[in-house]
């Protein structure tokens, strides 16, 4: 843990915790320091040099420096603004002069840093050379805008983990050599790199998130479809979050008039404060989902009456705000319907099994305590596409916090992979399905202290003592005879000499390695990994919430939290799983006679997509809160004008009352299940300047009674035959449900279906877009085949984001399925 200490800031005295840097700790007391290259929550680069700062009489980096007590820091001096003003020159060497159509102009920081140093002359010049645009993914690179920074290329490995992005060599012309004599070192430094770099880019390692477009201070990186379309000056920023995932990330939509004949509102983007929150790709390009519905329709209205009122099952997603939960709640209790949620159904029975062992209605972790940590485990998370923001979480801990990682998945994923160094920093354990059990004995076996009897009796019966054989080197003196060239006389002469030894040792060993298929090495790896190590969590994923095991893989869960020093984060499947299933006092799994749809297939259907009886708003069209995966209340607003009938509207009809806006329940959230009686104008949405989250407010977590009785048992992994594969839940990167799949920034490369390792792919003798008939038990679906080459192994992957496609009926029961695969 670190100290605080305090130290003096142009003769403000602050303080600061003792790992801090002195750029972070200005920033945080309101301190300009200039920097171009710094990213919180990311290595520093020095590309900039702008931060430069005296300390105790001597410069230094702000953005590398740790702060000491007592410390002395001057954040200008004549000798540092002579070096910041060279530094600025030398960026706008070459610089295009074409701020009118740049896409960044009116927020470039280069433009501002011009202005702000008042430069009005430059001292230097060199020859231009060519530097083409590049089109990369879902971004448009100009290395003629670019000015080296290199922030794209950290945050990419810093926090995303893809690193598909790094300085590359270019040519160019030599700097004049007089310059170097002439010029402040530091910008002569700057400008030697700057003239010899570029930006190079690896297609098969991006995962189009973005963030490098975000993190870029000047026009160099844009989105190719934003790009020319609006000056930033022009645009509404209206702040929400992710409605994608339960990240729920801080966001904003810049939203201005669909064109000269149109005034209606259209979203033209979505940004972020990057210093603070990171966006996935389907935050920041999937915006385009909202119902473009032209009016009411009277009679819709009135049938959708009648079919709530009729309802036997009202069945929803978790893509929902809390307000509109409360009101199918309220709907549900007045008219006797049952409520359906499959998804926030077993996250609630796994956290009412997960509280019995831990005795917290809530886990304890949050995805800023991954950030902190440096020892992280992941267990039943497909991490790349389930929730990318705790793969940023898990990536980020290793890189920043000299942490470790271990990964516990049954597909092989090399976007993982890239997490920290293989078999040092981090260690990637592809097992077989279900045996998750087995993995959190195992966690307990060597982190648990105090467990109770029974469960210490079980973990020890799979203890036993085992030899190997181990060669021992030993050095020993020995006397030799040499014989003297000139004299031809031997004289004996002492020499160490090394000697191996093979020797049969006994160590004690566990038969969970068995099941993962490791052996006592895997024990020493961790050994050596736990070194330095004081803070850990475990990120716990769906795989375990949708197992047939949930009650022993749950009540195991809380033990780690209880008896370990892991704090546990249990990853929401949905964007509103947890406030779904906090909200809802009695959810079911399965519908029974007539049905109502809440953006679910039904009887009587309610959609946003415009394909039901009766049209809804979007969440892009709506007001309201989401509880994200850290326990706390946030707050979304309205970006597009929905013409339609709304939730409220209905719940009016029905409950006979007179609800103005559906934000009136807001302060009606259940205070008994951690919920706050606050009104949704009243609640705060921004970062600070000291990296404080100020959004929303905290669930209250409460404490129950203890139940420690598990149902002991040894896992029993899931194999297929020789005519059958494994299929496993999972949506590619960036498509997390219907919404998404119909944004036009991903609908052109839309992939859906079955998607095979290059093994599996030609092993099936399969083609690229091929349809197969994929069977589980008696159910079967026509899916097109595609070649992933980020994953390796026997298990293929079926995605469930289209709505049509229909195979979420493949994994009633757990999110693996034993399937026979033919070509059709």
């Amino acid at each position: 843990m670190s100290d605080t200490i305090s130290l003096t800031i142009n003769g403000k005295v602050v303080e600061a915790k003792s790992d801090e840097t002195v750029l972070n700790t200005a920033r945080a007391n309101d301190i300009f320091i200039p920097a171009l290259c710094y990213l919180t929550r990311c290595s520093p680069t020095l590309a900039c040099r702008l931060c430069l700062v005296e300390a105790d009489g001597k410069q230094i980096y702000a953005c590398n420096a740790k702060v000491k007590e007592g410390m002395n820091v001057t954040t200008s001096t004549p000798n540092i603004e002579k070096e910041r003003r060279a530094i600025m020159e030398v960026y706008d060497v070459n610089h295009p002069l074409q701020c009118g159509v740049c896409d960044q102009s009116g927020e470039c920081e280069l433009q501002n840093y011009t202005l702000y140093m008042k430069l009005d002359s430059q001292s230097y010049s060199i020859k231009d050379v060519p530097r083409p645009t590049q089109h990369w993914g879902v971004m448009n690179y100009d290395p003629g805008l670019c000015i080296v920074c290199e922030k794209c290329v950290t945050v990419c490995k810093d926090m995303i983990g893809s690193n598909a992005l790094s300085t590359v060599k270019r040519g160019s012309e030599a700097i004049d050599k007089t310059f170097k004599d002439e010029m402040p070192k530091d910008a002569y430094s700057m400008w030697n790199k700057l003239n010899k770099s570029l930006i190079g880019f690896e297609e098969d390692n991006c995962t189009d998130c973005g963030e490098c477009i975000s993190v870029c201070p000047v026009g160099a990186l844009v989105s190719h479809d934003f790009q020319y379309k609006s000056n930033a000056w022009e645009l509404t920023r209206i702040p929400a979050a992710n409605p994608h995932s339960s990240d729920c990330a801080f966001m904003y939509y810049e939203t201005k008039h669909t064109s000269v004949d149109d005034s209606s509102p259209k979203i033209y983007r979505v940004t972020n404060e990057h210093h603070y929150s990171t966006l996935n790709g389907a935050a920041r390009f999937a915006y385009d989902f909202e119902n473009k519905t032209q009016g009411k329709d009277e009679k819709a209205f009135g049938e959708a009456i009648e079919a709530f009122k009729k309802a036997d099952s009202i069945k929803f997603n978790s893509y929902i705000t809390n307000e509109e939960t409360l009101l199918l709640q309220k709907i549900a209790q007045k008219t006797g319907a049952k409520l359906v949620n499959k998804d926030a159904f077993r996250f609630k029975r796994f956290m009412e099994n997960y509280t019995l062992t831990s005795g917290k209605s809530l886990y304890s972790a949050t995805l800023k305590d991954v950030h902190e940590s440096n020892f992280v485990i992941s267990v039943g998370s497909f991490l790349k596409s389930d929730l990318p923001s705790a793969r940023y979480a898990f990536n980020n801990s290793v890189i920043m916090n000299k942490g470790a990682a271990l990964y516990f998945h049954p597909v092989s994923d090399k976007v993982i992979e890239k997490v920290g160094k293989k078999g040092k920093t981090s260690e990637f354990i592809y097992h077989k399905p279900n045996v998750e059990s087995s993995i959190l004995y195992l966690i307990l076996h060597l982190f648990a202290k105090d467990l109770p009897s029974e469960i210490q009796e079980y973990i020890d019966s799979k203890k036993e003592t085992r030899t190997k054989t181990v060669v021992e080197s030993k050095k020993e003196q020995v006397v030799e005879l040499v014989k003297d060239e000139e004299t031809g006389e031997e004289k004996e002469v002492k020499k160490l000499v090394t000697k191996k030894e093979e020797k049969e040792v006994e160590f004690e060993y566990t038969k969970f390695l068995d099941v993962i298929e490791k052996d006592e090495t895997f024990l020493e790896l961790i050994d050596s990994m736990l070194a330095k190590k004081d803070k850990f969590s475990l990120i716990v994923g769906e795989d375990l919430i949708h197992s047939e095991n949930y009650e022993e893989l749950a009540k195991l869960c809380g033990l780690v939290d209880k008896y370990t020093s892991f704090e546990v984060l249990i990853l929401p499947t949905q964007t509103n799983t947890l406030g779904v299933s906090l909200i809802c006092d009695e959810l079911f799994e399965d519908e029974t006679g007539f049905v109502l749809g809440y953006n679910e297939k039904a009887d009587f259907e309610l959609s946003a997509l415009g394909d039901g009886n009766l049209d809804i708003p979007a969440l892009n069209q709506q007001e309201g809160t989401f509880t994200n995966i850290d326990k706390r209340i946030i707050p979304t607003n309205v970006a597009i004008d929905y013409k339609g009938y709304v939730l409220n509207e209905l719940a009016n009809e029905i409950l006979e009352c007179d609800v103005d806006y559906t934000i009136e329940y807001t302060s009606e959230l259940p205070e008994e299940k951690g919920y706050c009686k606050i009104e949704f104008d009243e609640l705060p949405n921004y970062f600070g300047n000291d990296r404080v989250e100020y959004r929303g407010y905290d669930l209250k977590v409460s404490n129950s009674e203890i139940e420690e009785k598990i149902d002991l048992k040894t896992s029993t992994a899931l194999v297929s035959k020789e005519d059958e594969i494994i299929i496993y839940k999972a949506n590619p990167i960036n498509q997390f449900n219907e919404f998404t799949a119909i944004a036009h920034e991903f609908k052109d490369k839309l992939q859906s279906g079955i998607f095979f390792s290059k093994a599996l792919f030609e092993k099936l003798e399969l083609e690229e877009n091929q349809e197969v008939i994929v069977e589980v038990a008696d159910v079967k679906r026509t899916l097109k085949a595609y070649l992933d080459k980020q994953i390796d192994g026997e298990i293929a992957l079926v995605s469930t984001f289209e709505k049509d496609l229909d195979t979420k009926v493949f994994f009633e029961n757990s999110r693996y399925a034993i399937a026979k695969v033919m070509r059709d």
